[in-house]
């Protein structure tokens, strides 16, 4: 538990920057692909302009859901609670809410200077890129869990069927030698 208590804020910085950035950009890029489908869709473009607000709130819950499911796993291991898990997202999602509304209020240059990389998201590659970003991170994060449980059952099945086997042959040992007793005490 003493590594995961000096990692802990470690993993927790580095989880409200990614929240915070994710949600000062998702904006940016959610316009910018909401306007490139709207010049090639003309009807689907306008209808996912008028669902702005949700789809900026999904693909921003996006990264609060990964980052609060991976980090309680990385402190807590397996053994993680449901209270614990919501502690951690809670924490999250209002330190990035707090800290980005005292960011914008005191108008602080190193604010600025974030803000300074939202035209870059101005690009559909990048802009996809960066909204696709948590989604693949869980999928490969479900495909490694996958991997190392199949890996941890093909590990304990042949020591499984290994003391079957042995106790198969001691139960069949301890059979005969019944049989040779009862056999010599019968004649």
């Amino acid at each position: 538990m003493g590594k995961a208590a000096i990692l802990t804020p470690l993993y927790i910085s580095v989880a409200w920057i990614l929240i915070t950035s994710y949600q000062f950009f998702t904006q940016t890029t959610v316009t910018t692909i909401t306007t490139q489908i709207q010049t090639y869709l003309p009807t689907i473009g306008t209808w996912l302009a008028s669902k702005l607000d949700i789809i900026t709130f999904i693909h921003s819950f996006a990264w609060i859901f990964l980052l609060s499911s991976a980090i309680p796993s990385i402190i807590l291991g397996k053994n993680r609670g449901i209270l614990a898990q919501f502690s951690v997202c809670l924490t999250l999602t209002f330190l990035a809410s707090v800290i980005q509304d005292i960011l914008t209020g005191f108008n602080i240059e190193a604010f600025d200077q974030i803000l300074g990389l939202a035209p870059l998201f101005h690009n559909p590659l990048l802009a996809v890129a960066y909204l696709s970003l948590p989604y693949l991170l869980m999928m490969g994060f479900d495909i490694r869990g996958r991997r190392k449980q199949k890996k941890e059952i093909l590990e304990t099945e042949p020591e499984d069927s290994s003391e079957d086997a042995s106790i198969a042959e001691d139960d069949f040992e301890e059979e005969e030698k019944a049989q040779e007793e009862e056999w010599i005490y019968a004649t």
